[in-house]
Parts: C-alpha cells; sequence; structure tokens
C-alpha cells in the first residue's frame, strides 16, 4: 500500500515538474511605477492564469530612458528580453535598429492572429504602424496630454470648481486667483517638452518639425521656433516670474506635487489618472489641453505618448507564440477597457472604447472620456504624431533651454532658437548614421 502512495506521490510530482517544464517562459521589460506597475503586474497574472503553455514575467527595468539602454546592451550581449516597452519618443530609434527588433505585426500573423488596423484608434494605429500597413509594435499604454485642476482650490478661490479652464488666458486668470487665495504653485508642468511643444503644436495645428513632423523622412527639422511657439513660452515665462508657474523638474517628476495639493493646476498625461483617483485627498477634475483661442483651426487633436511593446530579434519560434497570445489577450476589448478605467490610458480600440462608454463608467467619471476625445478627430499632416531620431536627446535640450527660460537667464525667443538648432544637428547625426 506504502509502494502504491509512493508510486502515486512520486507520478504527481512528475506530472507537476513536466507541466511547469512545458511551459515557455517570456521576460517583459517595462517602466511603469505606482498604480502602473500594479496594472503591469495584474495583467501578467491574468494572462498567465488564463492558459497554461505560457508564463509571463514582467520585470521593471526603471525610467523609459534606463529600460532602453539596458535592453541594447542585452541584445548585444544575447540576453535581452522578448519584449520591451518603448515610450513613443524612442519609436524611430527602434524603427532605425535594423536586425533588433521583429516588428509585432509579424509575429502575431505568424501566430495565426489577425491584425486590422482599423480595429484601432487611428491616432494609436497610424503611429505605430508603417507605410505597408504592418503594426511596428504593439499599443500597450497609449496615453494623451490633459489637464488636471484641484477643484477644492478653485472653490477657495472663488471660482467655479467643476468648470475646468478651457485657454491659456483662463489658466493665467485661475493661477492669478489661486495665487491671490493663498496658494503658492497654481500652475506646474510635467513632462514639459511634450505637453508645451509637442501636443502644443498638434492641438494648434501647426508644424512641431517638419516632413509631417518626422513620420514622412528622415531628413525632416525642427519648427518649434514659430511666433505662436515662442508667444507661449514666453506667456509661461511671465508666469514664472509672477510666481503663477512653479517649474517642478523634468519627465513626470512635478507629479507628486499635484497628488500631495501642494500645486492647484498640472498639465500631464492622461496616464496620471489611475494614480490621483488613489491617492489624491481632495476634490480634482480633468480639462482637454489648453488653447489660444484667436488661432485658427485650434482646438485640433493631442498626439500620442505613453509607450508600445516591442519584440526583439533571437528568439525560439515557440517563444514568439507566446508574445503573440500575450498581444492578442492585450487586445481583448474587456481587458482594455478595465486597463484603461484603472490608469487613465487611452482604450486602444474602437470596441474597447464603445465598451467602456456603453457601461455608463464616463457618465459616473466625469472627465474620463477627455482623452479619447482628443484623439479621436481626423488627424492631419501636422497632427499624426512625431516620430523623429534623436527624440531622447532632443527632449533634453527642450528641457535645458525651458529652464533657461523659467529662471528668466533667456528669453523664449532665444530659447527656442537654440533648442531648434541644437537639435537639427543630432537629427542631421541620425539621419546620416542611418543612410540605406
Amino acid at each position: 500500500m506504502k509502494l502504491k502512495s509512493l508510486a502515486l506521490a512520486s507520478g504527481l510530482v512528475l506530472g507537476t515538474l513536466v507541466s511547469a517544464q512545458a511551459q515557455t517562459e517570456i521576460t517583459w521589460w517595462h517602466s511603469m511605477t505606482a498604480v502602473n506597475n500594479e496594472w503591469v503586474n495584474g495583467l501578467a497574472k491574468q494572462f498567465n492564469e488564463s492558459q497554461k503553455a505560457y508564463k509571463l514575467t514582467p520585470i521593471y527595468k526603471g525610467s523609459y530612458d534606463e529600460s532602453m539602454t539596458a535592453a541594447i546592451a542585452a541584445f548585444r550581449a544575447g540576453n535581452a528580453p522578448h519584449i520591451l516597452q518603448v515610450f513613443e519618443v524612442g519609436t524611430a530609434t527602434m524603427m532605425a535598429s535594423k536586425g533588433a527588433v521583429v516588428p509585432a505585426g509579424k509575429v502575431m500573423a505568424d501566430a495565426g492572429y489577425k491584425f486590422d488596423p482599423k480595429a484601432y484608434i487611428s491616432a494609436v494605429s497610424g503611429y505605430y504602424t508603417a507605410p505597408n500597413g504592418q503594426m511596428l509594435s504593439f499599443p500597450l499604454n497609449s496615453s494623451t496630454t490633459v489637464f488636471y485642476y484641484n477643484k477644492d482650490a478653485f472653490k477657495a478661490a472663488g471660482m467655479d470648481p467643476e468648470k475646468a479652464p478651457a485657454t491659456w488666458p483662463e489658466v493665467a486668470l485661475a493661477a492669478a486667483k489661486l495665487k491671490a487665495s493663498g496658494h503658492k504653485c497654481p500652475l506646474s508642468i510635467a513632462w514639459q517638452g511634450w505637453t508645451q511643444l509637442e501636443s502644443f503644436s498638434a492641438w494648434h495645428n501647426v508644424d512641431f518639425a517638419s516632413k509631417s513632423n518626422g513620420l514622412g523622412g528622415m531628413d525632416a527639422r525642427l519648427k518649434f521656433n514659430s511666433p505662436l511657439h515662442v508667444r507661449h513660452i514666453e506667456n509661461l515665462g511671465n508666469m514664472a516670474k509672477q510666481g503663477l508657474f512653479v517649474y517642478k523638474g523634468r519627465r513626470n517628476v512635478p507629479e507628486p506635487a499635484f497628488i500631495s495639493g501642494e500645486c492647484a493646476m498640472m498639465s500631464t498625461s492622461s496616464g496620471f489618472r489611475g494614480n490621483v483617483s488613489k491617492n489624491a485627498k481632495f476634490a480634482w477634475g480633468m480639462g482637454s489641453l489648453p488653447y489660444y483661442p484667436d488661432v485658427p483651426g485650434a482646438p485640433q487633436n493631442t498626439v500620442i505618448g505613453g509607450a508600445s511593446l516591442w519584440v526583439l530579434a533571437g528568439k525560439k519560434p515557440e517563444e514568439y507564440k507566446g508574445v503573440a497570445a500575450f498581444f492578442d489577450f492585450v487586445s481583448k476589448p474587456e481587458i482594455q477597457s478595465e486597463s484603461h478605467k484603472m490608469t487613465g490610458y487611452l482604450p486602444i480600440t474602437n470596441a474597447s472604447f464603445q465598451l467602456t462608454e456603453k457601461s455608463g463608467y464616463y457618465k459616473q467619471n466625469p472627465g474620463a472620456d477627455i482623452a479619447p476625445n482628443q484623439m479621436i478627430k481626423k488627424v492631419t499632416d501636422k497632427s499624426r504624431g512625431i516620430r523623429l531620431g534623436n527624440h531622447v536627446q532632443i527632449r533634453d535640450i527642450v528641457d535645458e533651454e525651458l529652464e533657461q527660460v523659467w529662471a528668466g537667464k533667456k528669453s523664449a525667443k532665444e530659447a527656442l532658437d537654440s533648442a531648434v538648432k541644437r537639435g537639427d544637428e543630432l537629427l542631421e547625426r541620425f539621419q546620416k548614421a542611418n543612410k540605406g
């Protein structure tokens, strides 16, 4: 009897080992923190529980810049992840990395999954799809720029807490009232280059760069030193001098200042919504990105932000099948809808947007539909998106030059002219390095 029990136990252990060995391991490097990190881990857990063939392991690898650098080094060393999350400004660099990536559309097609560009919000599929219709990377966390404000602070300053400022003159007026009521940080801005120059350009239907903002070729050159751009940065510079706009740092560093209540208004990513929902201890609201009402055609549409998933080369066929299975899982309308509700990132397919709308979520959560509504307009050559070589470094230059304006050391025109000149040098270098 004991021998029979032992044999049975051994069989169960062996069966478990065989089952574990049969699972194909997939690694995913990402840059999500706070609530968004919880979301990524939750997606992986749901996928792993939905099937037995694959095990997906998400690994946080630092900021977007850091994870890209780490992945390049890992690829050269032969131990790269299967999936790498890359922010949108790294798209041109990834496209130029011949031999390092496998188009996401090919991975899905090889595994028998269909990719229909028409199923996606046009601003999303258009950005990550090549002219031949092949999807280059999988759009996971697409975002756009929106405006957050503290309703309690607005009420205390004698303003309507249910009305977000829609134009830049209204933002300046609200900032003055907030300061008069005792607020030391009426307005701050995160991702300043993205929100105040890149999205600003598309929102006003003006060029950020030539050649359809780089989507039309590598010989694009920067154009964000136009009179409209200079006017806007000059206005923000004057607000900084008056204490109406307080600079809090690069990238998303300023965001905690909104959650703490220190800053009453903030322009940043729609992907910040989940963090605000969970951690802000005051009544808050959202509005569209502000615009200048005297600019013809404004507002147009904002450009895509966030990140997409790139598939790295050199893996086994069965591993690519696992990657494709995960992409298919994440594409499901119900998964997309839940992700959108949790994070504030866009529901990337039309079906998931409609599902969210039908659920009554937007009625129950005013402002949650602002991000997708900003993106669903028919795009123009000036508002499709921005795809430039060395864009990460160009953003660093923009940060440096804008900081000179906020500190009162340079005029808006001097700073933007300098940023364009320095940025164009990087674009020329990228073009030369990727000829042929």
